[in-house]
């Protein structure tokens, strides 16, 4: 099952993101071709379904039994997304085939009919696309799709394209040789992707899925049957599952639809099957064991210990899977039951809110791999005593299960629901194509309809209008009734539980929660006090490019408005003031990371977070916190209807800020529990000490132990962000589809109403970001996997606005170096699956600028990552890249920041901070042409600027108990 967007979690339709609003890229007269199914006949996806048909999409079925759904979309212009879905994952391997699938997916990347080795990603990013984000693939448990969304697009390209991507699904190379050489790349990501979750992972599926085919079956396969695999064995799983009967093609862009349905044609349509096709396996069903209580039939479960992890409890109801009639009455029927899933989670999140025995709970409903329709409860105890926070949890849904909701409940989760339904129609012109692409080969792979954005909503009103409180406890009921009962628990101590303790937990009898329930209360935005009195406006003028309008209010608070309905439905709102991590001294570190997590949800004025909640009900409201290196925002997604309450949030959180030592508390648990996983593995331990080290163990970097949170009164909280709250400029950005008059009086109903501001202290607009002194590796460790390790290397880079056009150009630099360093590290025999090389350059700042490459890879292959990676370095000072590298480098970047300019929020982001420094409107011009216009000997100076002279900064993470390698031999391979 596909997750439903905004509103409404789980839904059996799957949505596609947008109606056609733009005109073809260029006009086409291809001929219809005849495997594209006629008007009056049923698309082969509505098959047995009385969904609304989503006209948009044409629909085909090729002669071989392919099928296929096209529709245009020009969002963003000048982009086609096609996805290519075999319908075969790791449940249709064999046992002696574990991981094919997914190794299978690599090898169509790595040589083809008209690919040679390794051609597959320099070719799609010659053409544009970028690898990881436009070119990828996925290969879950039940199918494989491969991926890639085409920049700059016309007939021409469109064609080439088709044209290589047939060749890859239908002709790969699969011989010994491509294959000894894939294996180690994916045991690289098996090894990097392994360790403590990979062994969580691996025992809670065969707990939860026990006796089904899920259960033994994870993507990534085991390292015996992949150094077992050869080419024979790899074709044979090729021959049974890549066939056209299992293959679904979806494209979806800004070229005519019909021309998609005749490259599919011309491309697929001889493709023929090798051999006999397979039935597919039988995935099993969940069955409770021998002897399970009926009425409570408790199964398997496991205690997972794992020391470096937090507690964590699962536990569900696990129905066997069965296809279904896709109609409007079944998806009434799914959307009561989301109903009575939020019903639920309010009630648990207002417990967990109320400091109860759980930092967070939350029930969900999931058809998984085809293989079960489970209830999952989730929770997370605060301490050892799980089985408090167990009977705590249970109680509460014991209630949802022996009472109706009230009718007040009821509306107040239907009003937030329909708002999200509402909204998608609302916006349905603007989203992107990439999303319907992916929306038809989920549809697929779930076995259920598409549905246009109107049919979601009249079936959301339908269900509403039938909807009362006993159809809603039968549907909780339904819900939380299964086959069989299973869990597991993963605890840091081996000494805090038992499986015969949790199924004791089990069987208990459970009372219902009496104060479960939310006691019924209206809020209302008109029976909030004022921020103060109306502002006044100083000054009005045009700003910069285009529409914008610059504000200027007496208190000092600037405005830049850009009103205009390029995409309807849609308004981004962000606030930017005050210092940011300038406002905090070295000994603050903990008050940062608490305030990430307690200054939204403690509330404004009189309103606590239920209070804010309740505020929310039915609007499109968000928000959003952020620190900054040179300013906080505050940022959200909203509409012209919600607008004036989206602003008086924002200003009253800075005018009438409230505090409470309950979210303050929450936020405490999340980083003790947080903290002690960070020694899991290398990525978390980068994830905790990279910045530290790197800005030369700057302590506001420094990730707080749970002593340093503990030690933070909530009178210290509220004496360091008052201040932080009250000082330095405000500037409000509103871009989107409003009246700007309408928020232009908004803003001085309530920016314009807020107190003028102290200024920044001088000794905050001083503090600089430091790098470290390159000279000994600085070495950390982790308490993982012996053969896990991470590196990182780094430079410092510039920063500030004055020379972003500087930055664009070294960003193409950065990504040649990116490019050979994956070439280098992948070609040693697996030694790292995806390293990378980032940019950072901060625009608020004038310091703080890094280049940074990092790998994950074996703790003998770190010195070979700092060798090949200071290689790297030193020939790019030495040696320009060629053209070809460039086109490689450049052609990517300037398809991507050519699709983000044709959205508002690009705009925002690149003006924010103008009308305090004006540098950022200068940057703006010219910046598709930085980013893509360049020259050999640019490069050159550059490389010599950022690399020249000094030797880069040094990290490793290796195991605990280990001393860092100072020599590896690697034999040297090519590799995808």
């Amino acid at each position: 099952m596909t997750d439903f967007p905004r509103a409404a979690g789980r839904f059996a339709l799957v949505l596609p993101l947008a109606f056609l609003a733009a005109q073809p890229l260029v006009a086409q007269d291809a001929p219809r071709p005849a495997s594209l199914q006629a008007e009056g006949e049923v698309p082969w996806i509505y098959e047995g379904s009385d969904v609304p048909r989503d006209k948009e999409w044409l629909f085909g079925e090729l002669d071989n039994g392919l099928r296929y759904g096209v529709r245009e979309n020009g969002v963003p212009p000048g982009q086609v997304s096609i996805r290519v879905r075999i319908d075969a994952g790791s449940l249709h391997e064999e046992d002696s085939e574990l991981g094919y699938a997914h190794l299978l997916e690599h090898l169509l990347f790595r040589e083809s009919k008209y690919l040679g080795i390794s051609e597959a990603i320099p070719t799609w990013q010659r053409l544009g696309a970028t690898f990881g984000s436009d070119t990828n693939a996925e290969t879950s448990s039940t199918h494989t799709v491969y991926k890639l969304d085409l920049p700059n697009i016309d007939p021409a390209k469109l064609d080439e394209s088709m044209k290589l991507l047939s060749g890859m699904v239908r002709a790969p190379v699969l011989s010994d040789g491509n294959v000894r050489t894939e294996v180690p790349i994916v045991l690289a990501e098996k090894r990097e992707r392994g360790g403590v979750g990979e062994r969580v992972s691996e025992a809670s599926m065969k707990t939860l899925f026990a006796g089904q085919r899920l259960a033994e079956r994870l993507t990534i396969g085991t390292e015996e049957s992949l150094r077992n695999a050869n080419g024979k064995s790899v074709k044979a799983f090729y021959d049974r599952w890549y066939r056209p009967e299992n293959t679904v093609i979806s494209v979806v862009g800004d070229l005519d639809p019909v021309l998609f349905a005749s490259l599919i044609e011309k491309y697929f349509g001889e493709w023929k099957a090798t051999g006999k096709a397979a039935p597919a396996p039988d995935f099993g069903d969940p069955v409770a064991p021998a002897g399970a209580d009926a009425e409570n039939p408790v199964g398997e479960v496991a205690v997972i210990v794992e020391p470096t992890l937090p507690r964590a409890f699962t536990y569900g109801y696990f129905r066997p899977w069965r296809q279904v009639q896709d109609t409007i009455v079944y998806n009434e029927g799914r959307l009561r039951e989301q109903l009575a899933l939020q019903l639920i989670n309010r009630r648990l999140e207002a417990r967990a809110r109320a400091g109860g025995s759980f930092l967070y709970a939350q029930a969900s409903e999931a058809k998984i791999s085809r293989s079960t329709h489970a209830t999952l409860v989730q929770f997370a105890p605060l301490t050892e005593d799980w089985e408090a926070a167990l009977a705590d949890v249970r109680s509460v849904i014991a209630d949802a299960l022996a009472n109706p909701p009230t009718r007040e409940e009821m509306e107040r989760e239907l009003d937030e629901m329909e708002v999200g339904y509402a909204n998608l129609v609302e916006q349905r012109s603007v989203l992107a194509g990439s999303g319907y692409a992916d929306d038809l080969v989920n549809a697929v792979d779930i076995r259920e309809a598409i549905a246009a954005p109107e049919t979601f909503l009249m079936v959301f009103k339908s269900m509403r209008r039938k909807s009362d409180p006993a159809n809603v406890l039968e549907a909780t009921r339904k819900l939380f009734d299964g086959d069989v009962i299973r869990a597991t628990y993963i605890t840091p101590d081996a000494n805090e539980a038992s499986k015969a303790g949790v199924v004791a937990a089990l069987s208990k009898p459970v009372e219902s929660a009496g104060d479960a329930r939310l006691a019924a209360q209206s809020i209302s935005f008109d029976d909030l006090p004022p921020v103060g009195e109306p502002g006044t406006i100083v000054a009005r003028a045009p700003h910069t490019l285009g529409d914008v309008e610059r504000i200027e209010f007496a208190n000092g608070v600037n405005a830049l408005l850009l009103a205009n309905e390029n995409e309807p439905g849609r308004i981004a709102v962000k606030v930017r003031f005050g210092a940011g991590l300038r406002a905090f001294g070295p000994e603050d570190a903990a008050l940062i990371q608490l305030g990430e997590g307690a200054l939204i949800q403690s509330g404004l004025g009189e309103l606590d977070q239920e209070d804010l909640d309740r505020l929310a009900t039915g609007r499109k409201l968000g928000f959003e916190f952020g620190i900054g290196e040179g300013a906080f925002t505050f940022a959200a997604q909203t509409r012209k209807q919600d607008l004036a309450d989206q602003l008086y949030l924002f200003a009253a959180k800075l005018g009438m800020p409230r505090w409470d030592a309950a979210p303050l508390a929450r936020a405490k648990a999340a980083g003790r529990l947080a903290y002690q996983s960070y020694e899991s593995n290398p990525a978390g331990v980068i994830n905790r000490d990279l910045e530290y080290y790197l800005y030369g163990q700057d302590r506001r970097f420094l990730t707080p132990t749970p002593d340093m949170l503990e030690g933070v009164t909530l009178d210290q909280f509220r004496e360091g962000w008052t201040k932080a709250l009250g000082q330095g400029p405000v500037e409000v950005l509103i871009f989107g589809d409003y009246d700007k008059e309408d928020a232009v009086e908004t803003l001085r109903r309530t920016f314009g109403a807020l107190p003028p501001r102290e200024a920044i202290p001088a000794t905050a607009l001083a503090r600089e970001i430091g790098f470290a002194q390159p000279g000994a590796t600085q070495v950390r460790y982790h308490q993982g996997e012996a053969d896990q390790a991470a590196a990182v290397m780094a430079w410092p880079a510039g920063a500030g606005p004055g020379e972003i056009r500087k930055s664009r150009q070294l960003a193409i630099l950065t990504e040649v170096f990116n490019n050979r360093l994956r070439d280098a590290m992948r070609e040693r025999a697996g030694a790292s699956y995806a390293p990378v090389v980032r940019l950072d350059w901060p625009t608020d700042v004038e310091s703080g600028g890094t280049i940074t490459a990092l790998a994950q890879l074996r703790p003998g292959d770190v010195p070979a990552f700092f060798a090949e990676t200071d290689r790297i370095a030193r020939e790019l000072t030495q040696t320009p890249p060629t053209a070809a590298e460039l086109a490689e480098a450049a052609e990517p970047l300037r398809n991507y920041y050519e699709r983000i300019s044709s959205g508002n929020y690009f705009f925002l982001l690149e003006l924010e901070n103008s009308t305090v420094d004006p540098r950022r409107m200068q940057a703006l011009r010219g910046f598709l042409n930085d980013y893509s216009q360049t020259s050999p000997d640019i490069m050159l100076a550059l490389a010599q600027e950022y690399f020249g002279g000094t030797s880069g900064w040094r990290m490793a993470v290796i195991p605990q108990g280990q001393e860092l390698a100072t020599a590896t031999a690697m034999t040297t391979v090519t590799g995808r």
